[in-house]
């Protein structure tokens, strides 16, 4: 890989992992759903002009929309909102390699080889270590639904997998109009209409700032950025930069919000990083039926 292409990997980790201490200070501004829906409709608007026709079948945007944008964005922003904090969420996020692995031996007929075994069954030793750490210093509430959110992006990946989009920025941009109006409803309907009248209604900069790093930044400059990567350098070579983002996440998180990181959780971070390290690296063997590699890029590609 080229300095320049380098460089850009470990940019692109750094804008995903800084984006979840973004998104604690832009949930100071904005209630969880309407903030999710706001990014999901800025990240499609304008740039849904630009990218050109969808370039899969429509029946699977609609599904990756539904499952990642509402449910695994609107569960996790609820559940940072409910204490889950910045750091730990960019971390407890990595499961979703796990979950992605199970899915994929359930729906696609993928056995997973023993080494990628050992890999989940080390990165749900993490879960467990870093679950005994929220539960003496926060909500385990908030804590289960990152978890779930987790869980959701391991099927949003397997769907992305059998849709097999061509370009990643066209196909995350068609995916961002799916949310848009779910997660408004949901807002209306569990937050209240007063509450996200007066939240659009106090909108200030660093408000507004929020909004623009979660759809712009993160969204369409590191999908674009990310699918550039992709179509010059092998997965395998790509995909092991996006480790690197729980490392951005929780540094940003104690620099810029003041979290602490005890030694459980650099425990849990040590196991859960280095057990998706063998989930994603390690070979698989052949599936059954549609037999397709685990690419851990594609997961990835979704952090942000």
């Amino acid at each position: 890989m080229r300095p320049a292409h380098l460089l850009l990997a470990v940019l692109v980790a750094a804008v995903w992992g800084v984006n979840f201490t973004v998104i604690e200070i832009g949930l100071g501004h904005f209630p969880p759903l309407l903030f999710s829906a706001l990014r999901f409709l800025v990240a499609a608007l304008p740039a849904v002009f630009f990218v050109g026709r969808p370039k899969v079948a429509w029946r699977w945007i609609v599904a990756v929309g539904l499952v990642l944008g509402v449910a695994k964005f609107g569960l996790l922003f609820v559940g940072m909102d409910a204490g889950m904090p910045a750091g730990l969420s960019s971390l407890v996020l990595q499961i979703q390699a796990v979950f992605t692995a199970v899915v994929a031996a359930v729906v696609l007929g993928e056995r997973p080889s023993r080494t990628r075994v050992v890999g989940m069954a080390v990165a749900l030793g993490g879960i467990v270590v870093a679950a005994v750490d929220e539960g003496t210093t926060g909500p385990l509430g908030a804590f289960a639904l990152v978890v779930a959110a987790a869980a959701c992006w391991g099927v949003s990946n397997v769907l992305t997998r059998r849709a097999a989009p061509p370009d990643a920025l066209n196909f995350m941009v068609w995916v961002s109009t799916v949310p848009v109006l779910p997660l408004l409803a949901l807002s209306l309907l569990l937050e209240g209409p007063g509450r996200d009248h007066d939240a659009l209604r106090a909108l200030d900069w660093q408000g507004a700032g929020t909004v623009v790093y979660v759809a712009w930044v993160t969204t369409v400059f590191g999908f674009g950025a990310w699918g550039l990567l992709l179509r010059r350098h092998p997965a395998s070579t790509v995909a092991p930069f996006s480790l690197l983002v729980p490392v951005f996440g929780m540094s940003s998180a104690a620099l810029f919000l003041g979290e602490p990181v005890s030694g459980l959780r650099w425990c849990a971070a040590a196991l859960l990083v280095g057990g998706v390290a063998i989930t994603s690296l390690a070979p698989g063997r052949a599936a059954r039926v549609h037999p397709v590699d685990v690419a851990p890029a594609e997961a990835a590609g979704a952090r942000s």
